[in-house]
C-alpha cells in the first residue's frame, strides 16, 4: 500500500484565510514578464515594473483593502513595497497576503511590512518521519482490531467447512478484517495528516502553517505563527434529514403559499396527511426537481417558535432537511398495538427528527430519546411586590385608620368623664371646694390621658375622688394592651411590606380552595402532564375569588377594649353614687367625737398603754380571786 504526499490545494488555503477573516473584497497582484526580451534587470523593465506598478496600485486604492500577490519573488515583493509605502498604501486598513507557498525559513523581514501574511511548511519530512507514521498507523489498526475481535487480527484465520456461520462471516478473513479498521484510522503523525484514500493508498497530508510578520517586544520584525490548516477533510458532505412536526401555537403556525408556491416569510413544508416513507420521499423529490408537480394544497408556509429553533440547528450543526406535517395530527400514543402520530413517524422511519411543543413521558421516552427541554410551560401566579421606600406615614402602618381614630376619640371621651367626676364628686378638686388653688380642670383630664397613653412621666394633676381614679387605671389597661400590639406589628408590618409571597403554584395552600381546584388537579394527575387543551378546560373556567389580608388592625380587633372602657364608665357612676353615700351617712358617724376635747399625740399613747394594762392584769387576776 503506498504512501502519497498530495500536493498543496493553494486556492482552498487562500480561500479559507480569506473567509476567516472576512475579506471578501479582494484585489490580485501578478509578477510576470509581457515581455519575451525584457530582463527584470536592466533598467528599462525595472522603471516600466515600477510605472506599470503605479497605475495599479492607484486604480485599486479606493477599491478594495485586501491584496494577494501571486508569482512574486522575494526582490520583487521588496520592490512592490517600496512603491506601496510611497502611496501610502501600508496603513493598517490594507491586508497584505502572499499567495504562493513560502518556505518560512528562508524568508526576510527587511523590507517587509508588519501585518503581512504568508503561508508554507517548516521544511519537508524526513525518511523516519513517515517510518514512524507507517509503525504507528499498524499499531492503531492492530490494536482496535484486536479489541474489537483478537481471533480475527491476531491468529490466523482457517476455513472451517462444518462451521454453520452465514457464509458472510466464513468469507471473512483477517486481512479484510484489518482492511476495514485501516480504511477508518487517522491521526496526527510526524509527517502531516495520516489517513487512507479508496482503500489502497495511505495520505500524508503535510500541516501548512500560516504566518503573520509582527514586532517583537523590542520592536524587532519576525515571523509568528497564526495556526496551521489541514485542508478540506474535516467537512464531511451535508446530512439530509426528514423532519416532522405538528401545529402548535405558538410554537408552530402555516399559513398558505403564495401564487408560486413559494414562502416570503418562514419555512416551506408538505401537508401530505400521510406517514408513508416512500410517499414522502417521492414528494420531496419532485419539490426539489425542476418540475414541481405537488399539488398547492399540499404545500404550507411553517413558522413559529420551534421552526426558528430548527433552521438555527441547521446552521450550527451543518445539515439540511426536508419539513413536513404529521398526518393524523397527533403527538403519538400507543394504541391498537402500534404507536400514532410523532412518535409512529419516528419508529417507522419516515421522520428522522421531531421538532416542536413535544412533552416528555415515561411511555415515550422507553421507545424514542428526547433532546433536553428547550422551554417549559406551566401555569404562573404573579404577587405585587411592595415599594421599598417607606413613606412620611409609616409609623401608622401596624394599626389601621379606625383604629387611630376610635383611641383619640376614646381619649378624649375618658377626659370628659374624668372632669365630670371628679367636679360631681364630693371629695373631688372642684370650683366649689374649699382648696381653689387645686382645681381638676378639662385640661388636667386631658393631660392625664395623653401622659398615660404616651407613657411619658409628665408634671400631671391626678383626680382626688375614688370614680376618677378608677377610670384612669382603666384608661392606663386600655393604653397598656394598645401600645403593646402596636409595638409588636410594628416588626411585622415594616418587614412584611418589604417582601412577597412565596407560591409554589395553584396547589399552594395560600391560594388553593378544595371545591375550586380538585377537577383541574384530577385532569392534570390524569394525563401526567401539564396539557394546554386540560388548561383551557378546567382552569380557565374556574371562578377566581379575591382574598386580600392586610396586617393592619383595625378597630374590630380591639372590640373587646373598646367594651371594657364603656362598661368601666357605666360602673362609674356606681362608683359615684357609692361615694356620695359614704359622704352623708358614714363620714358623720365616723367623725362623731367621743370626747369634747382633742387630746395630745403623747396623752392619747399614754390612755392606751394604759387602757390595755388593766384590761390585761383584770384577765390574770380573776382566776385568783375564785
Amino acid at each position: 500500500m503506498p504512501m502519497q504526499n498530495p500536493a498543496l490545494p493553494q486556492v482552498e488555503l487562500l480561500y479559507s484565510l480569506l473567509v476567516i477573516n472576512s475579506w471578501y473584497d479582494v484585489s490580485l497582484l501578478l509578477c510576470q514578464d509581457t515581455s519575451p526580451n525584457s530582463h527584470p534587470n536592466s533598467s528599462v523593465s525595472k522603471a516600466d515594473f515600477q510605472t506599470s506598478l503605479r497605475g495599479y496600485l492607484e486604480s485599486i486604492k479606493e477599491s478594495t483593502s485586501t491584496v494577494v500577490t501571486f508569482g512574486c519573488d522575494i526582490r520583487d515583493i521588496k520592490r512592490i513595497f517600496n512603491v506601496v509605502t510611497k502611496l501610502g498604501l501600508m496603513l493598517p486598513e490594507y491586508h497584505w497576503v502572499l499567495g504562493d507557498t513560502q518556505d518560512v525559513e528562508e524568508l526576510r523581514t527587511e523590507g517587509l511590512p508588519a501585518g503581512l501574511l504568508a503561508h508554507g511548511r517548516m521544511g519537508a519530512p524526513s525518511l523516519d518521519h513517515y517510518v514512524q507514521d507507517g509503525l504507528e498507523l499498524v499499531a492503531r489498526v492492530v490494536g482496535s482490531a484486536a479489541y474489537r475481535s483478537p481471533e480475527l487480527a491476531l491468529i490466523p484465520s482457517i476455513t472451517n467447512c462444518m462451521d454453520t456461520q452465514s457464509s458472510q462471516n466464513r468469507n471473512m478473513t483477517s486481512g479484510k478484517y484489518l482492511s476495514r479498521f485501516l480504511s477508518n484510522t487517522s491521526f496526527d503523525g510526524l509527517s502531516g495528516f495520516i489517513s487512507s484514500q479508496e482503500e489502497t493508498v495511505i495520505s500524508s497530508e503535510s500541516h501548512h502553517f500560516i504566518w503573520s510578520l509582527q514586532h517583537d517586544p523590542i520592536g524587532n520584525p519576525m515571523w509568528t505563527r497564526l495556526g496551521r490548516w489541514k485542508g478540506d477533510w474535516r467537512h464531511p458532505s451535508r446530512l439530509h434529514l426528514r423532519v416532522v412536526t405538528l401545529v402548535e401555537h405558538p410554537f408552530v403556525f402555516t399559513r398558505e403559499v403564495d401564487e408560486d408556491g413559494l414562502c416570503p416569510a418562514g419555512q416551506l413544508c408538505l401537508n401530505p396527511l400521510t406517514n408513508n416513507t416512500a410517499l414522502l420521499q417521492s414528494l420531496f423529490l419532485q419539490m426539489q426537481g425542476p418540475n414541481d408537480s405537488i399539488p398547492m394544497e399540499y404545500k404550507k408556509c411553517c413558522y413559529g417558535y420551534c421552526i426558528d429553533l430548527l433552521e438555527k440547528l441547521a446552521e450550527d450543526m451543518g445539515f439540511d432537511f426536508d419539513l413536513y406535517i404529521v398526518g393524523d395530527g397527533k403527538y403519538g400514543g400507543f394504541k391498537n398495538g402500534r404507536w400514532t402520530g410523532l412518535v409512529g413517524d419516528l419508529l417507522s422511519g419516515a421522520a428522522h427528527l421531531a421538532v416542536t411543543s413535544f412533552s416528555i413521558n415515561s411511555a415515550r421516552s422507553r421507545v424514542i430519546d428526547f433532546t433536553s427541554p428547550f422551554f417549559s410551560t406551566s401555569l404562573g401566579i404573579l404577587v405585587r411586590t411592595r415599594d421599598t421606600a417607606a413613606p412620611i406615614g409609616a409609623f401608622m402602618w401596624p394599626l389601621h385608620w379606625s383604629m387611630w381614630l376610635g383611641i383619640f376619640v376614646s381619649l378624649h371621651v375618658t377626659a370628659v368623664f374624668l372632669t365630670i367626676y371628679e367636679w360631681n364628686s364630693p371629695f373631688g378638686m372642684t370650683p366649689r371646694g374649699r382648696n381653689r388653688d387645686k382645681v381638676f380642670s378639662f385640661s388636667s383630664a386631658l393631660n392625664v390621658c395623653y401622659a398615660i397613653l404616651f407613657g411619658r412621666t409628665a408634671a400631671i394633676k391626678p383626680p382626688k375622688c375614688w370614680t376618677g381614679r378608677f377610670l384612669m387605671n382603666l384608661w392606663a389597661i386600655f393604653c397598656l394592651f394598645c401600645l403593646s400590639t402596636y409595638t409588636a406589628n410594628l416588626a411585622a408590618v415594616m418587614v412584611g411590606e418589604k417582601t412577597f409571597e412565596q407560591l409554589s403554584g395553584i396547589h399552594d395552600p395560600k391560594v388553593k380552595t378544595t371545591q375550586l381546584f380538585n377537577t383541574f388537579s384530577s385532569a392534570v394527575k390524569h394525563n401526567n402532564t401539564l396539557d394546554l387543551t386540560c388548561l383551557s378546560v378546567f382552569y380557565i373556567l374556574c371562578v377566581c375569588l379575591c382574598s386580600l389580608q392586610t396586617l393592619q388592625m383595625g378597630i374590630k380587633h380591639f372590640s373587646g377594649l373598646f367594651l371594657m372602657l364603656c362598661v368601666g364608665l357605666g360602673l362609674s357612676l356606681l362608683t359615684t353614687l357609692a361615694e356620695h353615700i359614704i359622704y352623708r351617712f358614714v363620714i358623720p358617724r365616723v367623725k362623731d367625737p367621743k370626747f369634747k376635747y382633742w387630746l395630745h399625740t403623747s396623752q392619747v399613747t399614754n390612755l392606751t398603754i394604759t387602757m390595755l394594762t388593766g384590761f390585761i392584769l383584770c384577765i390574770y387576776s380573776r382566776p385568783l380571786m375564785l
